[in-house]
């Protein structure tokens, strides 16, 4: 018991210095936050050899916790991966400040002039596991928006985080900016992330970043608004009418790149008339880079497809397995989607215009590629620099979360002595 009432007056205080910080952030200078991000960017790579120090603690934590390859690889970082933490801080730095940008503007009859303009959020409370670059990333997204961050971290990525987050801290003291505008929770207690979500007062939204146990987690007891996506149940059709080079080429890189992103495909679904040309083409360059197939019964007639099982449709493995199922056509491959999917990403590789505008406005999901691997579903890739998680719900933000997914608005109405009649 007062285990729990230490952690509710660390988070109650964390929480108060970091709406005094986000007051501060509101009105701070692009300049100001460009400078931090700069800063930030230089210390994490002057301090690289600390973070992969950290680092390997981290993953001899991870080893002795049992965790999978697809989430040690998650998990574990190397020079080029530091490199692109830095690359991701400058992209942010050099991106067009969202505060203040007038997003409509009109006069009305009255004569009154009146403008919608980007305003940051506040508070936002980051909750992930694993990947220790979301520390750098979610960080750097919410000060270019002008919000400052409350950050818990898994227990896998503690030491990491930790050093990475001493970086992110360096970079605000130079730029005269509040060090409390990034705060990353200091324990690896479970209950700091149950206190998080009734913060009601302190924090205005809650993005969890991890598997479905902590989403679902999330978005069960949270009592502050939520962005989020479940699970990265992602699809790829591969149409009659498909190229059968690019259909290799990308169904190879959107499985195989890495395994344990949230835009790794997880099922293949296959025009029932190219089964034994381009498909099976498709499921034995798969097998051969070493990915279990877990095939319909149609599939299976294709040596070493393994039986698939009512519980791999709808399965986000984040390993070498992926799903597969004949379809007759688009309309079957639809219905498979939205029977099974996440409203994450899916794809549909076909020449056909048809099939891809049938495909493209027919499903809802949050991001939807005709010819490109599902592996771009990625805010980096998108041009955002980076992005703070993939939103699968409707309001708000939607697909990759930038910085500028990271504001609201607001309605700035001038007059010249106008009365209403």
């Amino acid at each position: 018991m007062k285990d729990q009432e230490n952690i509710s007056a660390m988070m109650a205080e964390i929480g108060a210095r970091a709406r005094a910080a986000a007051t501060v952030l509101a009105s701070a200078s692009a300049e100001r936050k460009h400078a931090a991000l700069i800063g930030a960017a230089e210390a994490i790579w002057k301090n690289r050899q600390e973070i992969l120090d950290a680092n390997k603690k981290d993953l001899e934590y991870g080893r002795d916790k049992g965790l999978s390859d697809a989430m040690m690889d998650r998990l574990m970082l190397d020079e080029a991966r530091i490199q692109g933490m830095v690359d991701g801080l400058r992209s942010v730095a050099e991106q067009k400040d969202p505060v203040g940008e007038v997003m409509d503007a009109w006069d009305r009859p009255s004569g009154l002039h009146i403008e919608r303009v980007r305003t940051p959020l506040g508070v936002i409370g980051v909750i992930y596991e694993s990947r220790p670059n979301v520390t750098a990333d979610a960080g750097a997204l919410c000060l270019k928006a002008g919000n400052a961050v409350i950050l818990r971290g898994g227990s896998e990525g503690f030491h990491s985080s930790r050093a990475i987050h001493a970086c992110l801290q360096k970079g605000l003291r130079d730029a005269n900016l509040p060090e409390d505008a990034v705060q990353l929770v200091p324990t690896r207690d479970r209950a700091a992330v149950s206190e998080m979500l009734t913060m009601t007062d302190t924090i205005d939204v809650i993005v969890p970043r991890g598997g479905k146990g902590l989403v679902g987690l999330v978005q069960r007891e949270a009592r502050v608004p939520v962005f989020a996506h479940l699970e990265g149940i992602v699809h790829i059709y591969i149409d009659a009418h498909a190229d059968p080079e690019k259909a290799l080429r990308i169904a190879l890189n959107a499985k195989t790149r890495r395994t344990g992103i949230c835009g790794a495909a997880e099922c293949l679904l296959i025009h029932e008339k190219i089964v034994k040309t381009v498909g099976q083409g498709v499921l034995r360059a798969l097998m051969d880079a070493g990915v279990e197939v877990r095939g319909d019964e149609t599939l299976r007639g294709i040596d070493g497809v393994t039986p698939a099982t009512d519980d791999d449709w709808g399965r986000e493995y984040l390993d070498m397995i992926i799903a597969a199922r004949t379809v007759s056509g688009v309309d079957e491959a639809i219905a498979h989607i939205r029977t099974y999917g996440s409203n994450h990403t899916e794809c549909v590789i076909t020449e056909d215009a048809e099939v891809a505008r049938t495909f493209m406005t027919q499903l809802d999901s949050a991001i939807l590629m005709h010819n490109a691997s599902t592996q771009f579903a990625d805010g980096g890739e998108f041009g955002m620099g980076a992005e703070i998680g993939i939103a699968t719900g409707k309001m708000h933000a939607r697909g990759p979360v930038g910085a500028a997914q990271l504001t609201s608005f607001k309605y700035l109405v001038t007059g010249d002595g106008t009365v209403r009649a």
